[in-house]
């Protein structure tokens, strides 16, 4: 098997709906952080705003943000409500078929192949029931295609530190140039660089389960002489780990977001504590992926989903989608994914454990 890309169809403006349609209206923001009434909230699809006469596309869309036009540079950025400021620009309209001079295009990579004609057939929902084969060949591929011509952000849990094999198998996909960014919180980095050091996972051992005396304070340990060495590149150097996702990362040189949370021991020198802060690092990271993977984490899921855009504005202005995949042990939580809004996502349920042990095994790096 080998990846084809689908081709964008972009919108067909010489039709009288486009061409009839009036421009887009916009009002100035009144003070920072607050948008005039009526303003439009974007999706993760393309979206096209007539201005002066001309369909412009926003180019790095999100979910639940704003749009501002830039007339200096006839550009239309989309803006979180928080960083609008006064005097910006914002486009108005809760419209999406060209009524307001704003069209929402959500199948741009439509193929007409994929609809079923059958009114009724069994097994339509992701559970731990589907068949998943295709979905592994079609990432093994995907990824093969993105090591080379695109970027692959990854979105973990914790889980993954808690095993060895999910350790080795991660280790592997990174060194081997899979992933060229790596988003979670402090919990991942915490065990993981406690599997790295100590061999364990919150005092348990990695691989037989056995718990070690005193093991509670192991992360704890941890924790403080990684805060003491200053970062975590500095911890990794200074003990001369050679294991794990963190180390195979500060290794290979492949850049992580680290979000804080209001639960975390320490942190780790490198957790952002702000969380306006921490979203906007993850943004940054997402703006340019082309693949999102994320794996048994919830929150840090939908907060993606809900920052990642279905398409991707390429240099030389050709338009690809944006791959993203959740894969979680429960159900109910690719379900939520899917609940907020992001149906461009691919879903697969599974221990994740078993996920990235296939998906190394299948991509031929352990």
């Amino acid at each position: 098997m080998s990846i084809e890309m689908p081709r964008y169809k972009a919108p067909d403006f010489g039709l009288d709906i486009f061409r009839n349609a009036p421009d887009a209206a916009m009002a100035p923001a009144e003070r920072d952080g607050i948008v005039p009434e009526g303003y439009h909230s974007t999706s993760m699809f393309p979206e096209y705003f007539k201005i002066k006469g001309r369909w412009l596309l926003a180019e790095e869309s999100r979910m639940d943000s704003c749009v501002v036009y830039r007339p200096e540079s006839n550009r239309l950025d989309v803006v979180e409500a928080r960083n609008i400021r006064k005097g910006d620009l914002i486009l108005l309209g809760r419209t999406e078929h060209g009524e307001d001079g704003i069209y929402v295009h959500a199948k741009g990579f439509a193929c007409s192949g994929d609809a079923l004609e059958d009114a009724f057939v069994f097994r339509q929902g992701r559970s731990r029931e589907t068949s998943y084969s295709k979905d592994y060949d079609q990432l093994t591929e995907l990824l093969r295609y993105e090591k080379q011509y695109g970027k692959v952000v990854w979105v973990m849990g914790p889980a993954f530190a808690f095993d060895r094999d999910a350790r080795r198998a991660m280790q592997a996909i990174v060194e081997n140039g899979y992933v060229h960014g790596l988003m979670a919180g402090n919990a991942l980095a915490t065990h993981d660089l406690e599997g790295a050091y100590l061999h364990t996972a919150l005092g348990q051992d990695i691989y037989t389960q056995k718990s070690m005396p005193n093991g509670h304070y192991n992360h704890l340990d941890v924790l403080n002489l990684v805060r003491r060495s200053g970062s975590i590149p500095a911890f990794v150097e200074e003990y001369r780990l050679d294991n794990g996702i963190m180390v195979s990362c500060v290794k290979n040189n492949v850049p992580f977001v680290l979000a804080g949370s209001i639960r975390d021991d320490g942190p780790l020198p490198e957790v952002i504590g702000d969380v306006y802060q921490a979203a906007n690092a993850m943004r940054d990271m997402v703006r340019d992926a082309t693949t999102v993977i994320c794996l048994a984490t919830m929150l840090h899921t939908i907060a993606t989903g809900n920052m990642t855009p279905s398409f991707r504005v390429q240099k030389g202005g050709g338009i690809r989608p944006v791959y993203f995949y959740a894969v979680d042990s429960d159900e109910f939580v690719v379900n939520k994914l899917l609940d907020r809004g992001s149906l461009s996502a691919t879903t697969i349920v599974a221990n994740v454990h078993d996920f990235i042990t296939r998906l190394a095994r299948g991509l031929g790096v352990m």
